[in-house]
């Protein structure tokens, strides 16, 4: 019997009804507003009447004391026709104000919708055919296996259930610098800082090995930050694009709003250290590796196998860095080719890897998984659930 862990006709629901939740709320809000101007120009004729009506009282009443104050009467009568200009321009420039406010309110909304409507949300459907991942030689815990050309599930086993995704959280880190960088911007070079260098070391991350003060290009911060997994390239390319980790680990989780996962997946850091508020699933990794692959400069990152960067004084023949997953898995039969991937690994998750591929006569697969018991058992969990479970031609 097949396990369901997703419900898409629930979601859809749940999506439909915030939908129409906010286009309730937006009508109500239109209906506030005319009934406003609607107030407030009944106010403002009113207040003019009254002060016609003033005026005239008072022409009326100062005819009667006599033919000696004609003069004022004439003041007063034109005055009548005539109101107070002062407070008629201070009620009708209160009228503009708040009508062109209302206005700019409509078009802050309209803003908003449209630039939420320009955000991609990919979703992952289960069908009948969905299988559930219960072969012995898949040791990882929680697994997914994904046909990106039609975002189905393929197989599964504890998809939604939190994980620990270690250095695999740099595959959002990646994807947030290189929206914030232009391609023309790559060759640029970041100062290397101590605070960067220590921070790698005091956490025992893994380094590229970049030292305080050296010159390294944003090139290198990429693939430093993808082949060796660095911790000081990672770090690097967060104060390169935000001036301070934390700031660019905002733009992270922003980030996960706009995929649609930020109930499910938050970030503490851009390197991928243990933390209890630092958490994903394999199907939201799924997600942030599918928005990856939509971009070409992290498609490049991810594809590389090896890469050797730029000379600089303190490495004059550059850093010989590589992809392990990548560099291992080429040589086993999957029954297709292993495009890009990103390995991850602390104690407290075990080993990791989320990887994409192109298989079945070119269909391209998304496969995540967690929770293994050694780098290699995890490059083997990837080799048997591309074999067993990608539908044969």
């Amino acid at each position: 019997m097949v396990e369901s862990y997703f419900d898409d006709w629930e979601e859809d629901r749940e999506f439909r009804a915030r939908y129409e939740k906010r286009q309730r709320m937006r009508r109500e809000r239109q209906r506030r507003m005319r009934r406003r101007r609607i107030l407030v120009r009944f106010l403002f004729f009113g207040l003019l009447a009254l002060i016609i009506v003033l005026r005239i009282v008072a022409a009326r009443s100062g005819r009667k004391a006599g033919e000696e104050d004609g003069a004022s009467q004439e003041r007063e009568t034109a005055a009548v026709q005539q109101p107070d200009r002062s407070e008629i321009e201070k009620i009708t420039e209160s009228i503009m104000n708040e009508e062109a406010g209302e206005a700019e309110e409509v078009g802050t909304q309209k803003e908003e919708t449209e630039t939420k409507e320009e955000v991609t949300v990919y979703r992952f459907a289960e069908t009948e055919d969905t299988a559930f991942i219960d072969s012995a030689d898949v040791i990882s815990t929680h697994a997914i296996l994904i046909d990106e050309s039609t975002d189905t599930i393929i197989a599964a086993k504890g998809g939604k259930e939190r994980i620990l995704p270690a250095s695999m959280t740099k595959v959002l880190t990646i994807l947030v610098a290189a929206e914030q960088i232009p391609e023309e911007k790559l060759d640029d070079t970041f100062t290397m800082t101590l605070e960067i260098t220590d921070y790698a070391y005091v956490n025992d991350c893994s380094s590229v090995g970049f030292l305080d003060g050296e010159k390294v290009t944003v090139r290198d911060l990429f693939y430093g930050t993808t082949l060796h997994s660095g911790g000081d390239a990672a770090l690097g390319l967060a104060f390169y694009v935000a001036g301070s980790q934390e700031a660019f680990v905002e733009m992270m989780n922003r980030r996960l709003d706009e995929l649609g996962i930020a109930g499910s997946t938050h970030f503490t850091n851009c390197v991928g250290l243990y933390d209890e508020a630092h958490y994903t699933t394999v199907y939201d990794m799924a997600i942030i590796m599918k928005a990856a692959m939509q971009n070409e400069l992290c498609r490049e990152f991810l594809s590389a196998h090896t890469y050797t960067t730029k000379p600089t004084q303190e490495h004059p023949e550059g850093i010989e860095i590589s992809n392990w997953f990548l560099r291992k898995i080429e040589d086993k039969d999957t029954g297709g080719e292993v495009l890009c991937a990103k390995t991850g690994y602390i104690v407290q998750s075990k080993n990791c890897a989320v990887s994409y591929g192109s298989f079945a006569g070119g269909t391209p697969y998304i496969c995540v998984t967690a929770g293994s018991t050694s780098s290699w058992r995890c490059i083997y969990d990837h080799v048997e659930i591309y074999n067993r479970y990608i539908p044969s031609d």
